[in-house]
């Protein structure tokens, strides 16, 4: 997914950094991964670590990480489902085509006519074969999963659902296709959650602890509505314009708060190693993490270039600049 954030491309940086801190041999420890977002850095320890814990509130990063992180054994018949999946014939009743599809609602265009009711198709089997028993958890959450990430390459969008496109652009012309969103077994057994981090951080201990809250005062609940409404799958009245749903303030987004909420996570964390990722266009400056952190331990700081996140430019050419500096703080309790 092309995701604001994400850490793909700095994975083997925060590996290499929190190997030369934590040490090489992370076989009997515990890294815990509380904002996880899209789950690239879980993924990235997930065969190195005894276990990996996994946090974000959005519900559609819990489905990513049941599946990507919690899930550890194969599923053998997991690509007959998918399979079946992309046979379906199209829902013309379900949410998301009523909701935000421009025929369904003749305002709202976030998907091709034809994928909205495929979306719609795909979503209520998944749900019907959880509800008569005939899939478990881990192959609900692929298929899920699998689902969330197929129909995010057909959206018509600039690459996050603040709004829509006025007219399709040619990646969403193309139908939904179900790509199989296949996960790494492990022989350990992994836990997600989906909750408040600066909660759940008082209830979890382990060796190594990743910090990668939000940077700025965009939301993700705002910016990822669609996913969250095509993993819960519950009806609502959408509101405005662009169809947006409830969604839960980020702290981690207003400048009045962020500093204190980061205290209370850095303080109440039972971890050894605390390793938080923050970019140079934060709310918060290298001096007042520095500040912080420093009150708690022993405090050190890694840097690296790299490119930033860019919108679809085709369509939309908003984030320009080429390159940002990632930090990469360091605690040691």
């Amino acid at each position: 997914m092309n995701y604001i954030g994400s850490k793909l491309k700095l994975s083997a940086f925060l590996q290499q950094s929190i190997h030369s801190v934590a040490g090489n041999d992370l076989g009997t420890k515990t890294l815990c991964d509380i904002f996880a977002g899209t789950g690239i850095v879980g993924r990235a320890f997930k065969s190195f670590v005894k276990q990996v814990i996994s946090n974000d509130i959005e519900q559609y990063s819990f489905v990513l990480n049941k599946n990507y992180i919690e899930n550890n054994i194969d599923i053998p018949e997991k690509l007959e489902y998918v399979k079946m999946l992309n046979e379906l014939p199209p829902c013309e009743t379900g949410f998301i085509y009523k909701n935000y599809c421009f025929a369904g609602s003749g305002e709202r265009n976030y998907f091709s006519d034809d994928n909205g009711k495929k979306i719609d198709a795909v979503r209520l089997q998944i749900e019907q074969w959880r509800n008569t028993n005939e899939i478990g958890e881990n192959l609900y959450y692929f298929l899920l999963c699998s689902l969330l990430e197929s129909a995010d390459k057909v959206a018509n969008t600039a690459s996050v659902y603040g709004a829509f496109l006025k007219h399709i652009k040619n990646s969403a012309r193309k139908p939904l296709v179900i790509e199989p969103a296949l996960f790494e077994a492990s022989e350990t057994i992994h836990r997600v959650f989906r909750g408040d981090a600066n909660e759940l951080v008082k209830k979890i201990s382990g060796d190594t602890l990743y910090m990668d809250p939000p940077y700025n005062a965009r939301q993700y609940g705002a910016n990822y509505h669609l996913l969250n409404t095509i993993a819960e799958y519950k009806e609502f009245s959408p509101k405005g314009k662009t169809g947006l749903r409830d969604y839960t303030r980020s702290m981690y987004c207003s400048r009045a708060s962020i500093k204190n909420q980061f205290e209370d996570l850095v303080k109440n964390a039972q971890f050894k190693y605390l390793f938080l990722s923050y970019n140079n266009e934060g709310l918060m400056s290298v001096d007042e993490i520095r500040a912080i952190m420093s009150r708690y331990g022993r405090y050190d700081l890694f840097t690296q270039d790299y490119q930033r996140f860019k919108a679809d430019r085709a369509v939309n050419r908003t984030y320009t600049a080429d390159k940002t500096k990632e930090y990469l703080h360091v605690l040691e309790k």
